[in-house]
């Protein structure tokens, strides 16, 4: 950093420590120390929008995706909740197009870093999207949602992430993903 005329601001920097929970439990290290600055470690770390936590479990990323899709009004202003009182106002068209618009981004940024967790960890993200399928179709918790996720042609969460992963891997291959030299370099076979 010094090279580069640069200076690490303590008050912004987050530090991470990443291994199994008996591992950093049995940890007495409590900081970093750079240079003259002293750099707490953090439960959990966001980087470019993504929750990191120490055991990369991503909980506290899905947990954050739940809670913002749903009802937190600090994070968003369009959510769920918002969306149902104004529901009556709206076409199906326009519905599923503000779900998908603001709902389902939420869903699918970064998703692929979900890839391979357990079905529970992923169980809360199909949840918000259950949700807002009974609210677009107007439908209430009794009704099955398969048919629901078919008619409005919605993968299912984690369909969605292979489907994502697919598409990546399938344009590196084929030399048709733009600057993404670095990904096809590593699946040259």
């Amino acid at each position: 950093m010094t090279e580069n005329k640069l200076k690490l601001n303590s008050e912004k920097t987050e530090a991470l420590l990443v291994g199994t929970r008996q591992k950093i439990a049995s940890l007495t290290v409590t900081d970093l120390q750079l240079d003259d600055a002293t750099v707490p470690f953090s439960p959990a770390v966001k980087s470019l929008g993504v929750y990191l936590d120490s055991t990369l479990s991503m909980q506290t990323h899905i947990s954050f995706i739940i809670k913002t899709c749903f009802f937190h009004p600090r994070h968003c202003f369009f959510n769920l909740r918002r969306i149902a009182s104004i529901r009556r106002y709206l076409t199906h068209d326009a519905c599923v197009k503000l779900v998908v618009s603001l709902i389902f981004n939420r869903l699918d940024y970064c998703n692929s870093l979900l890839a391979r967790l357990p079905a529970s960890s992923i169980h809360g993200l199909q949840r918000v999207q259950n949700a807002a399928a009974r609210l677009t179709l107007r439908k209430t918790k009794q009704d099955h949602i398969t048919p629901l996720l078919h008619s409005l042609h919605w993968l299912p969460v984690n369909t969605r992430i292979s489907y994502k992963l697919s598409t990546l891997v399938y344009k590196c291959l084929n030399d048709s993903a733009p600057d993404l030299e670095y990904l096809q370099s590593s699946l040259d076979l």
